[in-house]
């Protein structure tokens, strides 16, 4: 059992807010009938009109195998269309349905009450300053990413 102080390490914070935020917005969602992985896939094609099955597996993490399978459950229900790449035959372009928009316009109300919500306790500047930092964090361990593996994990001060 974590002992009180491991509540208070930031990772564990961080790693807990986010999944309890991704359990509660699931529950929000699931009246109006979308999974976790749909209403990703929702927000990603509302956010990027027209990109390919490859590019939405990149953005979702998944294998491109899996990203089909997605797709194809959400084009059967009519939340999709796959429209040819006019430069490129082989690439099939992703793109809402008007009912997929509605849909995504609904989880978009949701999502703005459920972060009004979850924020309710801190304050307009508390707000602006959590996302500034927030921000800041995300960006430094992108960077982090982009370095060789043995360069990341280099202490400061180390002999090279």
């Amino acid at each position: 059992m974590p002992s009180t102080d491991d509540r208070r390490h930031i990772g564990f914070l961080i790693a807990d807010v986010a999944r309890l935020m991704r359990a509660s917005f699931d529950r929000r969602v699931r009246r109006i009938g979308l999974t976790r992985s749909q209403w990703l896939v929702l927000s990603r094609l509302h956010r990027h009109p027209g990109i390919s099955q490859s590019e939405l597996a990149e953005m979702l993490e998944v294998e491109r195998a899996t990203a089909g399978r997605m797709v194809d459950r959400m084009e059967r229900r009519g939340w999709l269309v796959r429209r040819p790449d006019p430069a490129d035959r082989r690439v099939n372009r992703l793109h809402l349905t008007e009912e997929a928009e509605r849909v995504q316009t609904e989880m978009g109300l949701i999502a703005e009450r459920f972060l009004d919500d979850a924020l309710a306790e801190l304050e307009e500047a508390e707000r602006a300053a959590l996302t500034g930092m927030l921000e800041r964090v995300k960006a430094t361990v992108l960077a982090m990413g982009a370095r060789r593996p043995a360069e990341a994990e280099r202490r400061p001060g180390a002999a090279p």
